[in-house]
């Protein structure tokens, strides 16, 4: 096959796009320029859009004896993901931006471009795996859990899974490194990046207080009795505890925890950490890895954060909501996360969580 190699610059892509190779398939490799200009997001190497990682890309592909290209997404990763994860605080929701590159870039723009020009899919260092099934390719975990990437990638619909290749879904990262090492690529022992992409110093509050302002608004108990303030509502998670900044106390000086977040009022509602308790979901969007749900009540497993854990739920969709029943409560849930359904290993599909009870 003719195949693209998203090369972000780290090792977990040059192996993926190495192994391609290797298994017999015309591969180009391909950096995507996030930024036009990069200092703009962030310099150094903690993120994946660097012109160190650029650099490095560039270097392993001509260690695999590949074509290397960088290829201009700044406008679309702008509009797509981060005016996203600023319209998603505004509204006081907290939204995973790795989820939206995903969705809008990686396996939209990147995919739609590689098959407009003959290539028949694309090859990520994910860490997930695809399978054949009766019903088509379906989606499931990486068999190292704990570097488990199938929570970022439900986002994909069945098309764009058809047409991604995740080389490195049965491998673990000890074993990709020492792979890498034995390829002679220079990026073998360089560290993960963390934080979000685009957020210098991984300082997310005070880069949204740069762009939304400080606005000054009242921190309220549930009876909605003013404890406190804040400068920016959208700085604030579900579940925070610390750095809340409360002038009065409760009663037996136990700790209050962040609520809800009401941005149309400015407002932070805190309260007890029972309060924080959910037990049902409901997901906007929704997007099916595989066959869709239905309406009809089923069993199976909801994850809400990308190293979470699966929890054991029933669920249905009702032709407009995705509605999951939690087996246990589940404190600390935020509204704009992602409810990700599992069968098992595979990857039912995913939808915008917009209401927990």
């Amino acid at each position: 096959m003719k195949l693209i190699a998203a090369m972000s610059g780290g090792v977990d892509s040059a192996v993926a796009a190495a192994r391609a190779v290797e298994a017999g398939h015309d591969v180009i490799g391909v950096h995507l320029a996030l930024s036009s200009n990069p200092q703009k997001y962030r310099s150094g190497a903690r993120g994946c859009c660097t012109i160190e990682d650029s650099h490095d890309a560039r270097r392993a592909a001509d260690v695999i004896g590949i074509p290397f290209y960088i290829w201009d997404m700044a406008e679309e990763f702008h509009d797509g993901v981060v005016e996203d994860f600023l319209a998603e605080y505004a509204a006081g929701r907290t939204p995973n931006p790795c989820l939206r590159c995903n969705e809008k870039i990686k396996f939209a723009a990147v995919l739609d471009r590689a098959r407009a020009m003959g290539f028949d899919g694309v090859v990520t260092g994910h860490y997930a795996r695809t399978q054949i099934s009766d019903s088509g390719k379906t989606l499931h975990r990486a068999v190292d859990h704990s570097k488990d990437q199938s929570y970022v990638l439900s986002v994909l619909t069945v098309e764009q899974i058809e047409g991604a290749i995740f080389p490195l879904g049965d491998t673990t990262k000890v074993d990709i490194r020492k792979e890498a090492e034995a390829r002679g690529l220079a990026v073998a022992q360089k560290p993960d990046s963390h934080d979000i992409c685009f957020v210098p110093s991984g300082d997310n509050a005070g880069w949204l207080r740069d762009r939304l302002g400080s606005e000054v608004g009242p921190i309220v108990d549930q009876d909605g009795v003013k404890i406190g303030e804040h400068k920016g509502a959208y700085t604030y998670t579900i579940g925070q505890r610390k750095g809340l900044g409360l002038t009065v106390p409760t009663a037996d000086g136990s700790p209050r925890f962040v609520l809800k977040i009401e941005p149309v009022s400015n407002t932070v509602v805190v309260g007890a950490r029972e309060d924080l308790a959910v037990s049902t979901m409901r997901g906007e969007r929704a997007v099916w890895c595989g066959p869709a749900v239905t309406d009809k009540p089923q069993r199976g497993f909801v994850q809400v954060r990308a190293h979470g854990a699966a929890l054991p739920c029933s669920y249905f969709f009702d032709g407009t909501l995705l509605t999951a029943h939690l087996d246990e409560p589940l404190l600390g849930l935020a509204t704009g996360q992602a409810m990700v359904l599992y069968d098992g290993d595979r990857v039912v599909g995913s939808a915008t969580i917009c209401e927990t009870e």
